[in-house]
Formats: C-alpha cells, sequence, structure tokens
C-alpha cells in the first residue's frame, strides 16, 4: 500500500510502479445521487410488473409518469442494475422437417 504521509517520499514513485496514475490515487469515488437511487427504484419496481420492457419503453412509461428522463440516463441506470428485458430470439438457422441445411462456404452436397 502507498503511504502519501511519510516525510520525504514522493507519491509518484511508488504509484508508477504499480502502473497507476496519480489521479487515481488521490481520486475518491462518489456514489449515485439520491435523485437517481429513486429514479432506479422506479425503473426496478416497474421492471418487475413488465420484464419485456426495453429501453425504449421504459423511458415512455417514465415520461408519462412525469419524470424528465431520456433514452440514455434509462439505459446507463438499466445496465447498472443490470436489468436485461425478455424478448424472443430470432431462429434463423433452424430447416424445416425433411429439409437439410445446404453449407454456406460453396461446397456441393452430393
Amino acid at each position: 500500500m502507498i503511504e502519501p504521509d511519510l516525510p520525504g517520499l514522493s507519491v509518484g514513485k511508488p504509484c508508477a510502479s504499480r502502473s497507476i496514475s496519480r489521479l487515481s490515487f488521490y481520486h475518491e469515488p462518489t456514489g449515485e445521487s439520491q435523485i437517481y437511487l429513486d429514479l432506479m427504484r422506479v425503473i426496478d419496481k416497474q421492471f418487475l410488473e413488465t420484464p419485456f420492457h426495453g429501453v425504449r419503453q421504459m423511458t415512455w412509461h417514465l415520461r408519462n409518469e412525469d419524470h424528465l428522463v431520456n433514452e440514455k440516463r434509462i439505459r446507463r441506470l438499466m445496465r447498472l442494475a443490470g436489468l436485461l428485458p425478455i424478448y424472443q430470439k430470432p431462429t434463423t438457422i433452424k430447416a424445416a422437417e425433411g429439409h437439410r441445411i445446404t453449407p454456406t462456404c460453396g461446397l456441393a452436397i452430393v
């Protein structure tokens, strides 16, 4: 650990030996503001009711409840909370019954 209070010892050399910048040594991270935490609670409550709502639908819903939000903020908060909507994935490679899948590399099947 780097001791910043030792006399005669700079902080720059120990930071350089550990490959971290001095700015990251002095930086104290701040958490989310109370406004964003309240907004995340609203998003989480709505997501439990409608787990298929993505960013656009969640933004539309929150705007109807008189929240001043945009899609970028909702996308960031949903990503931070780990919320992923449930939706049907495309099924493009499945063959129908009785049909065979031909390779796409140009080789002919004999």
